[in-house]
């Protein structure tokens, strides 16, 4: 999937990607601890089987429309994390 440089998603990634400054250790594992809560993801479960059945209203579209973007920057700062672990990591050897 193509993502356009003028989008959301494409102009958080450019503030959160680059690797410089690094994060801090403390703060990339509290960053990989974020996550949806258990009512956020029977919310995704209700609305993905909607989905795939073709019964989705417009406001149930748009809410997957959100969990879909918010879960996309969630993994950018996952994979941002995991990078500066892993960096640390490499320090320590």
């Amino acid at each position: 999937m193509s993502i356009d440089a003028t989008s959301e998603t494409a102009i958080f990634e450019r503030i959160v990607l680059p690797s410089d400054p690094e994060l801090a250790r403390e703060a990339a594992r509290s960053l990989i601890g974020i996550g949806f809560s258990t009512s956020d993801r029977e919310q995704m479960k209700v609305l993905a089987v909607k989905a795939k059945a073709g019964t989705l209203s417009v406001d149930e579209q748009r809410a997957i429309d959100s969990y879909e973007r918010v879960g996309h920057y969630l993994s950018i700062l996952h994979s941002k994390a995991r990078q500066a672990l892993r960096a640390a990591a490499n320090e320590a050897d």
